[in-house]
């Protein structure tokens, strides 16, 4: 919605800094721009910019994708047909496609990378992850599948002094899958790599690890070794690590406590047998990025092979857990662990694994990518890839260099004076929040000074 400045002063306070982000988004954009201006009409490339700036105003997760909604913020109110006109001729046009934004992210990712690099004794992590995109009310939409469903398994999970829930069977709803990459170092903000989306039936229909071998070869043409994979549980099978080892790919795997290894002496037993009769080695406070808290949490190492690649040496590192009750971590890696030291660096980039989750978290819920109702696969692709580059630009605000503009964005955009908010680190939620009231009350600015 558009927000309505106090009085004058208030807006020609927030125009210069309107005018620096403003900035920030083209220099962005630019290099993009410019490809796409040899590709297609000029009134369809300002429509692109302009999308991605309506995509940043528009803040509602039912409604954040509308073509409609875009519409009238890309011209205004008034003139809402005629602006969701250009974007479906923006997104109907066959000149360009998706390709074309997940490029210009992976040399986004490249550079990225090699300013990292620079760093010394930084820890490049590639984190990978599995979610969905749940459609449930859709049955029409080109390439929907079945996914299971989060938000039913939230909604049916018990409450106390309520009813048990009629099932307790996993309930799927139409959809489509979605796979995504995420770089960052061990205390750097994280940048966009890649978002892949798929689906199961249909015309566009493959397979999970088709896709997941599709990645796993661009990731290698575009970072060699220069960056540790970082993967859940859901990546731990015979196949993936073979593929892993195949090419001598650095990973970190969270490997399964019931899968077997094999130890130092030949002896073929489960993870979690590897911990038995072994105390620590060392234990320190880990700062949980779940329950915001710190953890005491401690480790032992030791090395070990899997039974089909015997000739590949490997180190499980065991993190247990301060509470009772909570499964510990086995980690799984091909990296050199010497000591104590270099282990709990490996431990502290698999709890940088968090920020893929976030990443779902905030393009579901803040950027309303469950919201996109177009019906092709095509058209729906290259808008869910506009929205996964205005997110790439979000995060690009969280550089160091940026925190006087950023304070001063969260000042004047969305202050807030709770304990809670002067304590808590940048989130990314109140940038957003910010850049669209300031965005909004220029817009409305104008729209009121050209009346």
């Amino acid at each position: 919605m558009f927000t309505t400045p106090n009085n004058g002063t208030a807006a020609a306070s927030g125009l210069p800094l309107v005018d620096f982000f403003s900035g920030r988004l083209q220099d962005f954009l630019s290099p993009l721009l410019v490809f796409l201006d040899q590709l297609l009409d000029r009134r369809l490339v300002s429509t692109f910019s302009g999308l991605c700036a309506s995509i940043i105003r528009l803040r509602s997760r039912s409604t954040g994708l509308y073509l409609s909604e875009l519409g009238s913020y890309l011209l205004s109110p008034a003139h809402a047909p005629a602006g969701t006109k250009r974007i479906s001729n923006l997104l109907r046009s066959p000149k360009w496609a998706e390709a074309n934004i997940i490029h210009y992210l992976a040399l986004q990712a490249q550079l990225y990378v090699e300013q990292l690099q620079l760093v010394k004794e930084e820890l490049l992590l590639l984190l990978w992850d599995e979610s969905v995109q749940e459609k449930a009310e859709s049955i029409k939409s080109e390439g929907l599948c079945a996914v299971r469903s989060s938000k039913a398994k939230r909604l049916l999970r018990i409450k106390p002094g309520y009813y048990d829930p009629p099932t307790k069977e996993p309930v799927h709803v139409p959809g489509i899958r979605w796979v995504g990459l995420l770089l960052c170092g061990l205390s750097t903000p994280p940048q966009l790599a890649r978002f892949r989306w798929w689906t199961s039936r249909g015309e566009h229909l493959t397979s999970l690890n088709i896709v997941r071998l599709e990645l796993l070869k661009w990731a290698r043409e575009l970072f060699g070794k220069a960056v540790l994979h970082v993967f859940d549980r859901g990546y731990a099978s015979t196949d993936w690590l073979g593929l892993l080892l195949a090419k001598a790919d650095r990973f970190l795997l969270r490997w399964p406590s019931a899968f077997q290894l094999v130890d130092e002496q030949g002896r073929k037993k489960r993870a979690s047998r590897f911990s038995v009769g072994r105390r620590a080695t060392s234990s320190k406070l880990v700062w949980d990025m779940v329950r915001k808290c710190q953890l005491k949490r401690s480790l032992l190492w030791q090395r070990c092979s899997h039974e089909d690649y015997a000739d590949c040496p490997l180190t499980l590192i065991i993190c247990r857990s301060g509470r009772k009750g909570r499964q510990p971590w086995y980690l799984l890696t091909n990296e050199p662990v010497e000591n104590d030291q270099q282990a709990w660096k490996l431990v502290h980039a698999y709890a940088r694994r968090w920020q893929i989750e976030q990443s779902f978290r905030f393009t579901k819920s803040e950027l309303g990518m469950e919201s996109c109702r177009l019906w092709f696969w095509e058209n729906r692709m290259k808008l869910l890839q506009i929205v996964a580059l205005v997110y790439a630009f979000l995060l690009s605000l969280l550089e160091e260099k940026l925190q006087n503009y950023i304070q001063r964005l969260l000042r004047e955009g969305c202050h807030r004076t709770g304990k809670r908010c002067m304590n808590t680190p940048t989130p990314l939620y109140r940038i957003r929040l910010a850049l669209a009231n300031l965005f909004n009350q220029l817009n409305l600015s104008l729209i009121q000074s050209s009346g």
